[in-house]
């Protein structure tokens, strides 16, 4: 299974990109953010979730674990199929889609191409109580060779917030605005910070 893959741009299309890899060239499913944000001739790395069908393998790349996550539990929503949710993704940013759901916010959603307000009051009670943890946040866009930043402390301060009662979608939600005005907090620091974003 592809994890991720680093290369340069060879191609930029409406909702894709072609990424050459050591001479090869994968064809990647991005939301159009992604795509606006690289150039051709420029290095980029892409995290990958592979969909197998019978009909086809698709490749699609997101800037960071957390967008992915995203993507996947969209999916898990009924009448939610890839295009979508790329859609959504091409219009919100992660943490913007967290928000809304944490708020029970469905106005913002029914910006993406295909989504009524039928199908996105469905998305934020659906994910209520499952959007994707802090195990997968990142605090910047990955570039070809950097790790990704924030997981295992983002991941740790998330679980010690909803150990205190705040439920997950809130936590993380503090925790990302927590990291991103410092991108090098420690756990204690995080926590901190996220419980002065949830006294606000």
């Amino acid at each position: 299974m592809i994890a991720h893959l680093a290369g340069e741009v060879s191609a930029l299309l409406d909702e894709a990109l072609v990424l050459d890899v050591n001479g090869v060239g994968y064809l990647v499913f991005c939301p159009t953010s992604v795509v606006a944000g690289l150039s051709v001739g420029e290095p980029a790395k892409l995290w990958i979730l592979t969909h197998v069908r019978e009909d086809h393998i698709h490749l699609y790349g997101f800037r960071d674990l957390v967008e992915r996550e995203w993507f996947t539990a969209l999916q898990s929503v009924q009448g939610v199929g890839a295009k979508v949710a790329l859609a959504l993704l091409s219009v919100m940013r992660p943490d913007e889609l967290g928000a809304s759901v944490a708020a029970q916010d469905k106005t913002l959603l029914t910006r993406a191409p295909g989504v009524g307000p039928r199908l996105a009051q469905r998305i934020v009670a659906e994910l209520k109580d499952r959007a994707p943890t802090a195990l997968t946040i990142s605090t910047a866009p990955p570039t070809a060779g950097a790790p990704v930043a924030g997981g295992g402390n983002a991941s740790d301060a998330v679980s010690a917030l909803v150990n205190l009662g705040y439920r997950q979608p809130e936590a993380l939600q503090a925790v990302q605005k927590a990291l991103r005005a410092d991108a090098d907090a420690d756990v204690s620091a995080l926590i901190r910070a996220g419980l002065g974003e949830l006294a606000r």
